[in-house]
């Protein structure tokens, strides 16, 4: 039997994840699997990013689940700084650029995955290339980000964005003990969530010292004599002091190889792939990660939700698929959870203009409880939102902020919305209970039950 070639271009979650499982599946003497990553680091939590530049996590090697060498160890050729900048489908081949020397060479291949990721959004604004600018979603700008504070005498931040890069890069900026400001165009932080419950997180930056601006349009990235930033300008005129500039506007597919060939992406801009993660219309190309867009279960349209738990997942399924075997990722309801200095904040469904958009009739309930029975000591006050469609009161989406225990609760409604449950089964859910841990009608069963009576209360 003739041994085929895997090429994998991206070495983190997706990629890595990916050939790890099709090397499980297939030895070398059946699969040889060359992997290009254009960064200096594989299989790390990106994630882990602001803990580490807050300090909560000590070294930044401590975000590595597996090296370089790990991989090789296991017969992975991984290539790092190197990055490939050209696919050639009707020649499976791809073509490589090494980083360091500038060479470049033809690799061909049998099957190919694509895990390029993602890149930060970097508005087109004068000065936005200045020293001490930084976009945070790889280790590699992660290590940049701590030379630049380690260098800059001043105590100056200014980060732009507060979704949950901007919101936590914030933080881990106070800790290191820097005057931060937060400057978004929403009319509250964190758009992930719906205004009502963006202005909880508001309150909770201010409360640690974070200032924030809302509607403030970024126009320019003031620089010094050395190229250096010194302030960020806005178009009402204001201009906010720094010393260092974070941009947590959110990101973006890196999907440039993938649209130069020809391969189908979708509204976001990310590529379109089957259940299975093939790229659709192509037998032996799979993508995932976030690069890729994938099926929103409840409003039933695809999004780019960079996730790295999904990442993880589709090298999964990616690698049995390489490896000969199947499996699917059916798709994803959009949960996530992130905190702001003790305020732990979730999501997952529909916000109220997803559902807008979706052209879906909906009601809403929003209540405020504790995470533990009220009367327990250090009981803290959490508020849930729930969207429920107006019809047939199937849950569309939950929003939660509040004290310690509160985020994870997302993951109750992220079950019932991957099963199309409804707001009175919600209700129903036969859920732990015991003072410790929650008041004998759980917070998220309050809000169901107070969704049923507005579903009711609407009617048809």
């Amino acid at each position: 039997m003739a041994t085929e070639r895997l090429v994998v271009v991206g070495g983190d979650a997706a990629g890595m994840s990916a050939a790890s499982q099709a090397r499980r599946l297939k030895g070398p003497a059946e699969l040889e699997i060359v992997a290009f990553e254009r960064g200096h680091f594989t299989s790390y939590s990106a994630c882990g990013i602001p803990y580490w530049v807050g300090g909560r996590v000590p070294e930044r090697d401590d975000l590595i689940a597996r090296t370089p060498e790990e991989h090789r160890a296991r017969d992975i050729d991984l290539r790092t700084r190197t990055e490939v900048v050209e696919l050639d489908l009707p020649g499976s081949r791809v073509r490589a650029r090494d980083l360091g020397t500038g060479s470049e060479s033809w690799t061909g291949y049998d099957k190919l995955v694509l895990a390029t990721g993602a890149r930060p959004v970097r508005p087109r604004l004068p000065g936005i290339g200045a020293h001490g600018v930084h976009g945070i979603q790889t280790l590699d700008d992660g290590q940049r980000l701590m030379d630049t504070l380690r260098r800059t005498e001043g105590r100056r931040a200014v980060v732009v964005g507060a979704g949950y890069i901007g919101v936590e890069m914030a933080e881990a900026l106070v800790e290191r003990g820097y005057e931060v400001t937060v400057l978004h165009r929403g009319e509250q932080p964190m758009a992930t969530l719906d205004p009502d419950m963006g202005g909880l997180v508001h309150s909770a930056m201010n409360r640690m010292g974070i200032r924030t601006v809302a509607r403030a349009e970024v126009t320019k990235i003031l620089t010094d004599e050395e190229g250096r930033a010194r302030a960020v300008a806005t178009s009402a005129g204001e201009e906010y002091e720094a010393d260092v500039v974070v941009l947590g506007i959110g990101v973006e597919p890196r999907t440039a190889l993938a649209r130069a060939a020809g391969l189908p992406l979708g509204p976001s801009g990310g590529i379109l792939t089957d259940l299975s993660m093939r790229v659709r219309g192509h037998e032996n190309i799979w993508a995932g990660g976030d690069c890729v867009e994938v099926l929103d279960l409840v409003a039933g349209r695809t999004r780019h939700i960079p996730l790295g738990t999904h990442a993880n997942k589709h090298g999964q399924v990616i690698g049995s698929g390489v490896g000969g075997g199947y499996a699917t990722f059916p798709g994803v309801v959009g949960t996530a959870v992130s905190k702001v200095c003790d305020l732990e904040i979730a999501r997952t469904g529909l916000r109220e203009r997803d559902a807008l958009e979706a052209g879906l009739r909906f009601v809403t309930a929003t209540i405020t409880s504790t995470n533990t029975a009220g009367y327990y000591p250090g009981a803290a006050e959490m508020t849930v939102k729930m969207l429920a469609e107006r019809r047939t009161g199937r849950l569309l989406g939950v929003q939660i902020v509040g004290g310690a225990g509160a985020a994870k609760r997302v993951d109750i409604a992220a079950v019932a919305l991957t099963a199309g449950m409804t707001v009175d089964q919600v209700v129903s859910l036969d859920l732990g209970y015991a003072p410790p841990f929650s008041p004998v009608w759980d917070p998220i069963l309050v809000a169901a039950r107070r969704a049923v009576s507005a579903v009711r209360s609407a009617g048809v």
